[in-house]
């Protein structure tokens, strides 16, 4: 009996040991699901920091703050706080601390990187050269008082830096009900990533647009219209490649849910961007808000055509594997 008692009692503690094991070690997050958690976060606070960004132009407020990178020569400037003031000092943290989360993302990355696919430290690495590179254009726009093609640049690689950040998040996606597409369904991709491309370089031109305020000097002296025609013209190929790739989703029967949900997200995004750019030139750019909801969701489409392009590269990747291992099954059941 007694052997009997001290069996079951190293049984239970053998299950106790287990149980707590297995309970110690789900406390922690696996690297993978980490990393993508982080650039997920950094992403959206990208998009919000650029919204911000976008209402400090609108509101005049990019040389409210005279210095860089203190405030007044102050970390909080109490005494010269006002709307506009507050809207540089509260644009400049946010930014500050997306870099400082770039760096612990860039860190955790190499840290675990024997966890991880081999090129996301990589990934990760750019993402930090673009953050740094962004941090001096920043000081540069107010110490060379909003020179346009220093707060166009500006614009250009925020929209960069977070089109990188999604597409880290989107290629760690766990993506399992992925369906294989078609090899007729190839081309999505492609697609995809070409109407990524024409937004950006849309958005590249309406920062030029609000760089210059060519809209109000074209209509008050006629001065830059070639700018804001530029962008007016932009518009097409930009908004048909983005169609494209909304319908040809819509219209394959093989493709996977999320790249549909993603396609429908784009083209209610397109339908929105375009309605707001119409009002915002009608309204000669006099309703602030309007102005700072339409680089707003110029960005979001950016980012939905990016993760869709990922997520297309990595079906039409799915796809390729497995038609690989059918040739290579087929000798074998001969």
């Amino acid at each position: 009996m007694t052997d009997s008692l001290s069996s079951y009692k190293s049984a239970q503690a053998a299950e106790t040991s287990t149980h707590s094991s297995s309970e110690s070690t789900n406390r922690f997050i696996e690297p993978v699901v980490l990393i993508h958690r982080m650039a997920l976060g950094i992403a959206i606070a990208t998009w919000m920091v650029m919204a911000i960004g976008s209402a400090t132009r609108v509101m005049n407020a990019g040389l409210a703050c005279p210095d860089w990178p203190l405030c007044y020569g102050s970390v909080l400037p109490a005494e010269q706080m006002n709307l506009q003031v507050f809207l540089e000092w509260f644009h400049r943290l946010v930014a500050s601390s997306v870099g400082f989360a770039t760096i612990v993302l860039f860190s955790a990355s190499w840290y675990f990187r024997k966890s991880l696919p081999k090129w996301l430290p990589w990934a990760t690495s750019g993402s930090l050269s673009l953050v740094v590179f962004q941090g001096i254009l920043g000081g540069l726009t107010v110490t060379q008082l909003l020179r346009f093609d220093i707060v166009t640049a500006h614009l250009g690689t925020g929209l960069l830096f977070f089109s990188s950040l999604l597409a880290i998040a989107t290629a760690l996606t766990n993506q399992g009900s992925l369906v294989d597409l078609q090899s007729k369904s190839t081309k999505l991709p492609w697609l995809g990533l070409t109407a990524a491309v024409l937004v950006y370089l849309q958005s590249i031109l309406g920062a030029l647009v609000a760089s210059q305020w060519a809209l109000h000097q074209c209509f008050a002296t006629q001065d830059m219209c070639i700018v804001l025609n530029a962008h007016l013209i932009g518009v097409i190929p930009a908004t048909l490649a983005s169609i494209v790739v909304v319908v040809t989703a819509w219209l394959n029967k093989d493709i996977a849910p999320e790249l549909r949900r993603l396609a429908t997200i784009a083209g209610c995004l397109v339908i929105v961007q375009v309605a707001i750019g119409y009002a915002t030139y009608k309204l000669h750019l006099q309703v602030e808000p309007l102005t700072i909801a339409h680089q707003a969701t110029g960005s979001a489409l950016l980012g939905t055509l990016v993760c869709f392009s990922v997520l297309a590269f990595r079906a039409a990747r799915q796809d390729q594997s497995f038609i690989q291992e059918q040739n290579q099954a087929q000798p074998a059941i001969r």
